[in-house]
């Protein structure tokens, strides 16, 4: 699914479950949370921290999720076409990164 058709659910889901968009700030905050969320998950699945029972059954996925649809909802708020910014970063990342990662000696195996 396109961006653009990610924008456009998540904003027909606000319109008919979540009445209005929370304000930006509120959204940011609730960006930092769902954020938070995903580190704790990766702290201790594949870092060195240890997982604690209650953590166990936690879904990565949808966490990451959480934090897709408030990025989602900001974009849609701020009338940012996530899909034409994405491309864009995209662009500029393979252009401007390509030879500096292939060049990497931390990289290589």
């Amino acid at each position: 699914m396109s961006l653009k058709k990610s924008q456009e659910q998540v904003d027909e889901w606000i319109k008919n479950h979540g009445v209005r968009y929370f304000n930006e700030l509120t959204n940011m905050a609730q960006l930092t949370e769902e954020v938070g969320e995903v580190a704790r998950i990766i702290a201790r699945r594949y870092g060195e921290q240890s997982e604690k029972e209650s953590d166990k059954n936690k879904d990565l996925g949808e966490e990451l999720a959480d934090v897709m649809f408030v990025v989602l909802c900001l974009a849609n708020q701020t009338g940012t076409d996530l899909e034409a910014a994405f491309n864009k970063k995209l662009k500029i990342k393979t252009e401007r990164d390509h030879d500096r990662h292939h060049n990497n000696s931390k990289l290589k195996s």
